[in-house]
């Protein structure tokens, strides 16, 4: 079996299982993935030893138990890099988001409880023998989701099997089989059961594994899953959908990009008001650094994008319009802004609607990044600040921030007026446009 090739360090637990009399079997991902031509790097072990045994063979220093109760032991290879080796097990009770194991079962047991047949091949290093009991390799070969026995028992043990289900379809670009699409469906109203981490986690890997992740959640929205598990989600249209699938990926070419993951999430959520974007993503148990960047990507949208389209459309906007809108956008999520915005655009275009062009939004960008380091486009890039202000006799008060945003609207009109001396010239005008008390003080 040529195309399986184990890493050296699972070859190596393989082979102590093996010799301390117990089978060692890889399954799961790992075979998927060997069979579909990838290079999987993550290879579980299954076994009939306990993870007593288990802890026993290879010390209590290199295993951690990180599941024991399911059966499951990270083994540590000498590189301190953990491998999941799980016990053959059989479920005896489930309740659609917790199972109770049992231990004792055989390999085919155990494949057995396993969600789809892709997923139930197992594969023994020791002997280069292949089991696949249930026609994974030919569910493979024909690109086809199917779950394990009967469809409908297997969603009832795990509800976010119907999760599991639309996004491997999604990222092999397989068919889901009929009665396993049916019993997925039928799942939709049950899926309340699930916790909030798991239904985020299922949604980040969609978006960190699968290329056109809009297929996946156009699923979510078809099936009834979406209006359950994200309520101010349940009525994404089209566009946005393809919004998300002009965003690159996390991972692409082996490049690891962590923000492209909360752009495509910022894409997912654009036409939802604010508020309700933090209550969802909250709820869903998103850290709060993310939740505050995807909401402020959402709040710039939803302020300047329309604004913008605009003014793209009436041709090259002028440098000062440009800047007001880096200063509203601010440079920390200029970069974020725009390339969501640019794939929004191409959506809305490829749907017929109309949306800045592809060159327009390149001229934007490169506006932006000139703006970004060479004018001052935000309060704090001022000439001058709270302390010339007291010195030039203005009592300290809510009137400062009128002030400093009127010269900042001078100098986003000419930037060469970004010195203490020009902007101090300029006080007197603007106290007298922003408040008789403040230009009262100036006066004395």
């Amino acid at each position: 079996m040529h195309r399986f090739q184990p890493t050296p360090s699972v070859l190596d637990i393989a082979r102590r299982l093996e010799d301390a009399g117990f089978e060692a079997w890889c399954v799961g991902g790992a075979i998927r993935d060997a069979f579909l031509g990838g290079e999987p790097l993550d290879w579980d072990l299954a076994t009939p030893a306990t993870p007593g045994q288990v802890i026993e063979i290879f010390g209590r220093r290199r295993t951690v138990p990180v599941g024991i109760e399911f059966g499951t032991v990270c083994v540590l290879d000498e590189g301190g890099v953990p491998h999941e080796v799980t016990t053959f097990r059989r479920d005896v009770q489930t309740d659609g988001r917790h199972a109770v194991v049992e231990f004792g079962a055989s390999l085919e047991d155990d494949l057995a409880r396993r969600d789809f047949t892709i997923n139930a091949i197992a594969f023994r290093p020791a002997t280069g023998d292949l089991r696949d009991p249930f026609g994974g390799q030919r569910d493979l070969a024909a690109g086809i989701v199917r779950a394990v026995g009967d469809a409908e028992q297997r969603m009832r043990e795990d509800r976010l099997r119907a999760l599991r289900a639309i996004r491997f379809a999604a990222r092999y670009r397989f068919a889901i089989e009929p009665a396993t699409f049916a019993a997925l469906r039928a799942s939709a109203p049950h899926l309340t059961r699930l916790s909030a981490e798991r239904v985020q986690q299922e949604m980040v890997k969609t978006m960190q594994q699968v290329d056109a992740p809009g297929g996946a959640l156009r699923l979510w929205r078809d099936t009834g899953a979406l209006e359950v598990l994200v309520p101010s989600l349940a009525g994404l249209d089209d566009v946005a959908l393809a919004t998300m699938d002009r965003l690159p990926r996390d991972g692409v070419a082996g490049r690891t990009a962590p923000q492209r993951t909360v752009n495509r999430l910022a894409a997912l959520f654009l036409d939802v008001p604010a508020a309700s974007v933090r209550e969802a993503l909250l709820a869903l148990r998103f850290s709060r650094h993310d939740t505050n960047w995807v909401v402020a990507v959402v709040e710039r949208w939803s302020a300047l994008g329309s604004r913008i389209a605009v003014g793209l459309g009436a041709g090259a906007p002028e440098g000062v319009e440009v800047r007001r809108w880096l200063g509203q956008i601010g440079r920390v999520h200029a970069g974020a802004f725009l390339r969501v915005a640019g794939a929004r655009w191409c959506a809305q275009r490829a749907a017929g609607f109309p949306a800045p062009n592809a060159s327009a939004v390149r001229s934007l960008h490169r506006a932006l990044r000139h703006a970004q380091f060479s004018s001052a486009v935000e309060i704090g890039d001022l000439a001058i600040g709270g302390d010339e202000l007291r010195a030039a006799g203005i009592p300290p008060g809510p009137v400062y921030a009128k002030i400093l945003h009127a010269l900042l609207e001078r100098v986003l009109e000419v930037p060469a007026r970004n010195t203490p001396e020009a902007l101090l010239n300029e006080l007197p005008r603007v106290v007298a446009a922003v408040g008789d008390d403040a230009a009262t003080s100036l006066e004395h």
